[in-house]
């Protein structure tokens, strides 16, 4: 199960040099020009998970695997882009595919780097990076809407729904609100998604300050900080420079960096888990002598959904779970002695998979 999170902002916040760190590789060029990403890049991360190695330990597992996220980095936008300025269209495509968007702001002073705008202000960043959004939004359902009222008005039930939630959407997009602010029904949810509306998808903001300020924050991401809580959106202050540095060294060279900055741990942890609980995931495991693998699910799906992240036909021939929470499985030692201690379940078809279950599927096809 892919989850992808797009990295926005405008040229020269530190976007590629974020993705470069997360990536661990030299994928994206970073370079204080604007546009110097020509094509959206995609990075497979995995997920910091130190549970996964207790289990393993325990088990004997001969190999690791943990839970993924994507992560895409998209070229700068500018005032504009929605009507193409830059290389905005192609890359207001591309955000349209990611399933939560983090907004790179620049929270640093420089003068050896560059500001598209020419001053340093991490919320007119952020104004003008969402205002493209809902530009490129209302120009879509604009352009919509007359095709779905003529199907609506030969009866088609869905194109009904979908005006419904395309009327919505406009009413908070000329009002000067991106889509999510909208009160979407629990049971309209669905063809709310599939609208595929920028403005729609969770945000995270991402403060990139200086070396001096990555442990306290300063003056601009207290700013960040301030107005996402209007918005309810999570935030992430983060040096991206330090990052990139902490992602060349070996793990040893990496805690004592880590010690000589007083940081607990990188700021990337904090944000792919951030990424983890904006897309509201959780991970369940699964354990043996070969392998011990951390899976990534949506909360509250059913054991047969969570066994088609596997393979299609452990969703299709589901019999049962075979169930042992983490603290259990810690406790008792391994699978055989929470067997012992009455502490492996047996669940069914309605049973919603908890975070850290260690899961066995029994399955029929």
């Amino acid at each position: 199960m892919g989850f992808k999170c797009g990295i926005v902002g405008l040229p020269n916040v530190g976007k590629s040099t974020l993705f470069n760190a997360l990536t661990q590789t030299a994928a994206a060029q970073a370079a204080n020009y604007p546009f110097c990403t020509i094509e959206p890049n995609v990075g497979e991360v995995a997920v910091p998970e130190p549970r996964l190695a207790k289990l393993a330990r325990i088990a004997g597992s001969k190999e690791l695997i943990p839970a993924r996220m994507n992560f895409v980095d998209i070229a700068g936008l500018v005032k504009g882009a929605s009507k193409g300025e830059g290389l905005g269209n192609q890359f207001l495509a591309t955000i349209r595919e990611v399933d939560a968007v983090l907004y790179v702001l620049r929270c640093f002073d420089d003068d050896d780097i560059t500001h598209v705008n020419g001053q340093i202000d991490p919320l007119s960043d952020m104004e003008t990076v969402e205002t493209e959004l809902m530009l490129a939004d209302l120009e879509s359902l604009e352009k919509r809407v007359a095709s779905a009222e003529k199907k609506a008005r030969s009866g088609d039930k869905e194109a009904k729904v979908a005006i419904a939630l395309m009327d919505m959407a406009l009413e908070q997009l000329r009002e000067g609100h991106p889509a999510r602010c909208a009160d979407v029904p629990k049971d309209a949810r669905k063809a709310w998604r599939a609208l595929q509306l920028l403005t729609s998808k969770p945000i995270m903001f991402v403060c990139n300050v200086d070396e001096g300020s990555v442990g306290t924050g300063n003056d601009y991401s207290r700013t960040v900080e301030d107005f996402a809580k209007t918005d309810g959106a999570p935030v992430v202050v983060i040096c991206a420079q330090i990052e990139a540095e902490l992602a060349l060294l070996d793990a040893g060279e990496r805690t004592e960096y880590l010690a000589e900055l007083e940081l607990d741990e990188p700021g990337l942890d904090r944000l792919i888990h951030a990424g983890y609980q904006l897309l509201d995931l959780q991970t369940y495991f699964t354990v043996g002598p070969k392998e011990a693998h951390a899976w990534t699910i949506k909360k509250g799906i059913s054991a047969p959904r969570a066994a088609g992240v596997i393979h299609g036909d452990f969703e299709k021939g589901f019999i049962r779970a075979e169930t042992i929470s983490y603290d259990d499985f810690i406790a008792c030692d391994g699978e055989l002695g929470a067997k012992e201690a009455g502490k492996m379940r047996a669940e069914g078809k309605t049973y919603i998979v908890a975070d850290g279950d260690v899961l066995h599927f029994r399955f029929n096809v």
